[in-house]
C-alpha cells in the first residue's frame, strides 16, 4: 500500500514541529571560493539561534571533527545547546530541504513515516552526492521511523503544500529530463499523490533567474494558509525575471483548489538583483522558513527588505518575523528554506 492508501500525508509547514533539520555547511561546491564558508557562519548561526527559540534543531554532522566545529560555533554565537541535536550523518552539502527526509504523518493512528526520494544534486550538477542521498535513511534510523522508497528523483524545494490535499510545483523543474526522463507529467503526478498523500497537483511554469535547481517553487510561490499563496513579482520590465514571474501569476490565477475556490494570491516583491563576480544569484524573499514561533526571512541589504517583511508579517500575525541578512548565504544559490527541513509532530 502507498503512504496515501495508509492515511499518511505531508503536512503544511505551519503544522507544529518537533524540530527542524539542517546539514551543517562544509567544504563543497557551494562554499569553496574566497573564504565563503567562514563568511556565512554569522548568518547561519543566527538562523540556528532563531529556530531554536521555538523548537529543536537537529544538525547533521559529517564526522566527529565537524561536530566539534559545530559545537564551538554554537558556543561562540551563544546558542542554547539544550535545543540542539547533532547526529553523525555523513553528507556532501548543506541543502537539507532537498536531500533531507520528507516526513509524513497519519493523524488517525498518530504515526509518522519518512519518504526516501532519490536525490541526484539537481540533475547531476554537483557530484558527489552519494552521502546526501542516504540522509533520509540515516534520519529514519536515528528516529526509529519506518521509511518508504518510491524509486524516483524528488527534492523538497520543488514542492509546496497547503496541508489540505493540494501540492504546488513547477514544470521547469519536475518535468526537466535531468530528473526523471522516463516519466511524463501524469506519471509524476501519480507519484506525488501516492507518496505525499495529496489529491491534486498544481503547476506553475517557471523559476527565477540564477536558480540552479531549474526552478524550485520555494523561490517563487509559498502557501501561507490552506487557500492563500504569496508569490514573487518583478515590476521592472527590463529585468529577466519579469516575464517568467508574470507567467506564474497567470498560472496561479487559473488554479482552483479541491473545494472549487480560486487561490487567494498575495504579491511579494523581488529584491533588487544580487550579483557576485558578475553572477546573478537567486535572491528571493519567498525562501523563508516557518517555525513554531517565527517566520525566518532572508534579506539582502535592499530597500525592499522592510516592505517584504511587512507583507509576510501580515500573512503570519501570530508569528514573529525574523529578517536575517542572507547576502553571503545566497552565494551558495539557496537560502533559509533550502537549508532546512521541518520534522512535524503528530
Amino acid at each position: 500500500m502507498t503512504p496515501k492508501q495508509q492515511g499518511f500525508f505531508f503536512p503544511a509547514e505551519w503544522h507544529q514541529h518537533r524540530a527542524t533539520w539542517l546539514s551543517f555547511p562544509q567544504s563543497s561546491d557551494s562554499w569553496d571560493y574566497g573564504g565563503r564558508l567562514e563568511r556565512i557562519y554569522p548568518a547561519y548561526l543566527q538562523f540556528i539561534k532563531a529556530i531554536s527559540e521555538s523548537e529543536k534543531v537537529c544538525i547533521n554532522a559529517t564526522n566527529e571533527a565537524h561536530k566539534a566545529l559545530i559545537i564551538s560555533l554554537l558556543d561562540k554565537y551563544e546558542v542554547d545547546k539544550n535545543q540542539i541535536e547533532i547526529p553523525i550523518h555523513p553528507n556532501n552539502d548543506s541543502w537539507c530541504r532537498d536531500h533531507g527526509p520528507a516526513f509524513l504523518i497519519n493523524t488517525d493512528t498518530k504515526q509518522r513515516m519518512i519518504v526516501e526520494w532519490g536525490y541526484n544534486a539537481w540533475g547531476g550538477k554537483y557530484p558527489p552526492f552519494d552521502d546526501d542521498d542516504q540522509i533520509p535513511v540515516k534520519i529514519a534510523n536515528y528516529l526509529k521511523l519506518p521509511y518508504v522508497v518510491p524509486g524516483i528523483i524528488m527534492e523538497g524545494g520543488s514542492v509546496e503544500f497547503n496541508g489540505k490535499g493540494s501540492l504546488l510545483t513547477s514544470k521547469s523543474c519536475l518535468l526537466n529530463p535531468n530528473r526523471n526522463p522516463d516519466l511524463n507529467q501524469d506519471q509524476i503526478e501519480g507519484y506525488l499523490c501516492d507518496y505525499y498523500g495529496v489529491e491534486q497537483v498544481l503547476w506553475v511554469t517557471e523559476g527565477i533567474v540564477g536558480d540552479d535547481t531549474d526552478g524550485h517553487i520555494d523561490d517563487t510561490t509559498r502557501f501561507v494558509n490552506e487557500d492563500t499563496v504569496l508569490t514573487v513579482i518583478e515590476h521592472d520590465k527590463s529585468d529577466d525575471n519579469y516575464e517568467p514571474l508574470k507567467q506564474n501569476l497567470k498560472d496561479l490565477n487559473k488554479m482552483r483548489l479541491l473545494n472549487g475556490k480560486q487561490l487567494n494570491i498575495k504579491e511579494l516583491p523581488m529584491p533588487n538583483a544580487v550579483y557576485d563576480s558578475e553572477i546573478r544569484l537567486p535572491a528571493s524573499y519567498a525562501n523563508f522558513l516557518i517555525t513554531n514561533g517565527s517566520v525566518i526571512v532572508p534579506t539582502y541589504r535592499c530597500n525592499k527588505d522592510e516592505v517584504a517583511l511587512e507583507i509576510i508579517q501580515g500573512c503570519f500575525p501570530e508569528r514573529k518575523i525574523v529578517g536575517i541578512d542572507a547576502t553571503e548565504i545566497i552565494w551558495g544559490l539557496g537560502s533559509f528554506h533550502c537549508l532546512s527541513q521541518q520534522e512535524p509532530i503528530v
